[in-house]
């Protein structure tokens, strides 16, 4: 079996040429800077071209290409799912939510346009999101990305950490801020690629099982990484979380537990896979490119 470092290697060059092939289509699928309202449609190209790991795009092609997809289908919902990613990430940003004044190295949606039109874009995005996966033709997918962005899912993790900062929390409340908040997404990327494959039923039970681990692994890292990085490693800034009272797994438990936890989530994940009669390699090596961005 290969290590964890050449399977996280594997991950970085799958996710770096899904990244190339994604962001062609974001070119197609977003409003030119020409057509009016130019500085909205300017603002929402800022923010996606911001850079990034590409990762739901990628979970969501990888999946539909290991239960055997075709078509052209998938890059509507690669676009789709980064819209609804970078609307969360321009909404979390604002002064009114977290107050951040980079992301990804660059000045946030609201430092560079303002915070109305920053608003606009997230919404816009978020709107544009569901008229692409409207255009892929699977009805249950849509169902399965609105209930896993909604109340239910990522939003209701955002109002739930919005509400809990500052405060002493459990790790109960934790893991449903992070799983809501973040994993959430993820399980949802990896779920429409699946649908839009024709994945069966147990199958997709799986891919949920493995996306809420490396999900929950992906935002315990994240808090790590806020806490051991500076803020040029992060592109963002570092030690917000603690500044801000955010309930985070090092808060509760510590950095090393926190490492601990995480490290159990991806061998959790990967246990999973073996009840997939499917490749899945690419799966397995972005569980190893999680966890590795702390070892």
């Amino acid at each position: 079996m290969e290590s964890i470092e050449k399977q996280s290697a594997i991950a970085q060059d799958y996710l770096s040429r899904i990244a190339k092939e994604a962001e062609a289509k974001f070119d197609e699928h977003l409003p030119p800077v020409t057509d009016r309202p130019c500085r909205l449609h300017e603002a929402m190209r800022y923010s996606m071209f911001a850079g990034g790991k590409r990762l739901r795009p990628g979970l969501a092609k990888a999946t539909f290409d290991m239960f055997g997809g075709t078509g052209d289908k998938i890059w509507l919902a690669t676009s789709a799912l980064e819209m609804l990613h970078t609307f969360s990430l321009i909404h979390d940003d604002l002064p009114c939510v977290d107050n951040d004044d980079y992301r990804r190295g660059k000045l946030t949606s609201h430092k560079k346009f303002g915070e109305a039109t920053a608003v606009m874009a997230g919404d816009a995005l978020c709107i544009q999101a569901f008229e692409l996966m409207g255009r892929a033709g699977n009805a249950k997918a849509i169902e399965v990305l609105a209930r896993l962005l909604g109340t239910y899912g990522m939003i209701g993790g955002e109002m739930t950490d919005i509400e809990c900062e500052g405060k002493e929390v459990d790790l109960e409340i934790v893991d449903y801020i992070h799983y809501h908040k973040t994993a959430a997404l993820i399980e949802a990327s990896l779920l429409v690629g699946a649908l839009l494959a024709g994945a069966s039923e147990s199958d997709m039970e799986i891919i949920r099982k493995y996306g809420r681990s490396i999900g929950l692994a992906f935002q315990i890292v994240d808090d790590i990484l806020d806490i051991v990085s500076t803020t040029e490693e992060l592109g963002k800034d570092a030690g917000s979380d603690i500044e801000k009272g955010k309930a985070t797994y090092p808060s509760i438990v510590g950095l090393e537990k926190s490492r601990e936890r995480a490290k159990e989530l991806y061998e959790e994940s990967i246990r999973v896979l073996d009840g997939l009669h499917y490749d899945t390699q690419i799966l397995r090596a972005i569980a190893a490119f999680i966890i590795t961005r702390v070892k």
